[in-house]
């Protein structure tokens, strides 16, 4: 098993939405960043843990954990000419952007906010606080552990 760190923007889809959900299960798709789609297609696995991270908000930071419950499978937001998400150079036999699925776990009742991250030393090393743009990233045992712990 291993651990990930997923964004949203709140206002596009937040935690709330995603337990709103049919099951509390969505498809995470409009992953338009190579390297995120490459962690998302050829990393991320059935029953990874994943931090559910709220950016561009007034209270950035980690507000729940959500599973893994579907592996990678071409997003099919790609192919729609009407979506956000649309890429005129996918194809069903070459699809290029990927999703996964994941259901809601936890809604942490007070948010770990990136302020917080920042100043715990066993944090320091996140791949938040080096390439914070990025919106998969794979989280250390260790940062999972102490970032729940901070959720308590």
């Amino acid at each position: 098993m291993a651990y990930w760190l997923f964004k949203s923007e709140p206002d596009c889809y937040s935690i709330d939405d995603l337990a709103r959900e049919p099951k509390q299960t969505a498809r995470w798709d409009g992953i338009r960043n190579y390297q995120a789609r490459n962690l998302l297609r050829d990393k991320v696995a059935l029953g990874d843990e994943v931090f559910f991270y709220h950016s561009r908000c007034k209270h950035i930071g980690i507000v729940g954990t959500a599973s893994v419950v579907k592996t990678a499978y071409p997003d099919p937001q790609q192919y729609l000419p009407e979506s956000p998400y649309f890429d005129p150079k996918a194809t069903p036999d070459q699809p290029r952007w990927f999703c996964v699925d994941i259901t809601l776990d936890q809604r942490f009742k007070t948010p770990v906010l990136l302020s917080t991250i920042k100043e715990i030393q066993q944090l320091e090393e996140m791949i938040l606080l080096k390439q914070g743009r990025l919106s998969i990233q794979p989280v250390t045992q260790e940062q999972w552990q102490t970032i729940v712990e901070l959720s308590r």
